[in-house]
């Protein structure tokens, strides 16, 4: 399935002026040759409370993304099937709850209350099999100070397909860094959410434009597939 460039979420708030200023960035965009999933914070304080409107948890879950986690979790376990397909290497992050210190270090300047003992547990729905890597972090990005671009190199993967949320703060970070490090980035536009639909919205723009590739969960199943097909009538 083929879309046009700037067909995406952010069509009804960005101007067909800042579309003309943001030309020289179009391109082809693909997923690289060597890829692995980057599933970035899918964990359980992202879903409490439920598909509810996230102003209507934030006094109770305010870590929560509410409707906007739920509603990508559908398309992300396509993802993830097909991922695992093909035997795509699949990375987790999460907040590290294991380093011991006075005070604590965050990924944000946001202030955190009622967090539950399983908060930074993955979600259920996306459970790590044995195989899978899991990378403890206490910044947005998932390169800071953690030890992913050594598992990378020694996976042989040259791109990453990246999921999960907030689409503002730990994949942005995420996705910036690995453009830094010479990565491709894919970002898949109905896997990945935010508190804000705003925020969602304006940086996938953004980060489309000059760091990465955003495609629509159809269009990137499509290029896994003809990697597949590929791959079949080579053997």
């Amino acid at each position: 399935m083929k879309y046009d460039f700037e067909d995406h979420c952010w069509k009804d708030i960005v101007s067909e002026e800042i579309l003309e200023i943001y030309k020289p960035y179009h391109r082809e965009t693909f997923i690289g040759k060597r890829p692995a999933l980057l599933a970035i914070d899918l964990y359980n304080a992202s879903y409490k409370g439920g598909p509810k409107p996230v102003i209507e948890l934030q006094g109770e879950y305010p870590s929560s993304c509410g409707i906007h986690a739920w509603e990508a979790i559908e398309p992300t376990k396509r993802l993830f099937q097909k991922v695992r397909e093909l035997g795509i290497p699949v990375i987790y992050t999460t907040r590290d709850q294991h380093t011991k210190a006075p005070t604590k270090i965050g990924s944000t300047n946001r202030r955190l209350k009622n967090i539950t003992d399983d908060a930074y547990d993955i979600f259920e729905a996306f459970s790590p099999e044995p195989e899978d890597l899991i990378i403890y972090k206490s910044r947005a990005s998932a390169f800071y100070g953690t030890p992913l671009a050594a598992y990378l190199t020694k996976m042989g993967v040259d791109s990453l397909i990246v999921c999960g949320e907030s689409t503002s703060g730990c994949v942005r970070a995420s996705a910036v860094e690995a453009y830094s490090y010479g990565y491709h980035v894919t970002l898949v536009e109905e896997c990945c959410y935010d508190r804000s639909m705003l925020s969602h919205k304006v940086n996938l723009f953004d980060l489309h434009h000059k760091y990465a590739d955003v495609m629509h969960i159809d269009e990137a199943l499509e290029h896994l597939e003809l990697r597949s097909e590929a791959r079949t009538l080579n053997v």
